[in-house]
């Protein structure tokens, strides 16, 4: 059985779309399958939102997206787990290239990732650049990231001592595993953080992250392009 797993905080303004999109892939492969979503504490419509759709709410209190991912690795009952962000669409090639991939013995993958709707020049560029390092370090994307039980076992989950990156850990100790396989296909993430805040803003607090190293995504006090909660206002 294959375990989506879909950590969400506010997310009414895309959590639908995604289930959507996570349903027709999961339908295409023709597994057996879950939808996890861990509503990390919402104070809008995500809950319902999720319980509608028909997936299987798990709550916590954390504010913490690895915490968030972790939880739903816990509940999940699935050999396969593919972790989702809220606001991250897939089609069913994901789903059944991601399985060949650990079927053939790859400890885990993910993705390429292409932003949705229009974006900034600045953003588009500092995009092109960041994936070409990125995932050419053959690293995953938290946007979408799968692996099996086992595997997720063995390295413990996603270290929840990090607030941000914690994708990256994830990904190297997979890769102690075994292969780590990256889809050319890119899945499709919402570009709203290059939409809201001005290129200084952003630039200033991404690059900020970067130079303070894993010791600045220890606490979220400094993480506010994460953490502060701003959300595009679109209909569910």
């Amino acid at each position: 059985m294959i375990s989506f797993i879909v950590p969400a905080y506010n997310e009414e303004h895309e959590l639908a779309a995604t289930l959507s999109g996570i349903r027709a892939a999961a339908d295409g492969s023709a597994q057996p399958y879950e939808i996890i979503v861990v509503d990390d504490a919402s104070t809008d419509a995500t809950p319902e939102i999720a319980s509608r759709a028909g997936a299987n709410v798990v709550r916590i209190n954390r504010r913490q997206i690895a915490a968030s991912r972790n939880a739903g690795g816990r509940a999940a009952q699935g050999e396969y787990l593919f972790f989702i962000d809220a606001d991250t669409r897939i089609h069913q090639a994901h789903v059944s290239r991601a399985i060949a991939a650990l079927e053939a013995g790859c400890s885990g993958g993910s993705a390429w990732v292409a932003m949705d709707g229009l974006v900034p020049i600045w953003g588009r560029m500092l995009w092109r650049g960041l994936s070409v390092i990125y995932f050419g370090l053959n690293l995953g994307a938290g946007a979408f990231l799968f692996t099996t039980r086992r595997n997720f076992d063995l390295v413990g989950g996603f270290d929840e001592q990090y607030f941000a990156g914690e994708e990256v850990y994830f990904s190297l100790g997979l890769k102690k595993l075994g292969g780590f396989k990256v889809l050319r296909e890119p899945v499709v993430t919402s570009g709203r953080k290059l939409r809201m805040y001005p290129a200084k803003h952003f630039l200033r607090k991404f690059f900020g992250v970067i130079i303070r190293g894993p010791r600045g995504v220890r606490s979220r006090a400094k993480l506010s392009l994460w953490y502060d909660g701003k959300r595009e206002k679109r209909s569910a």
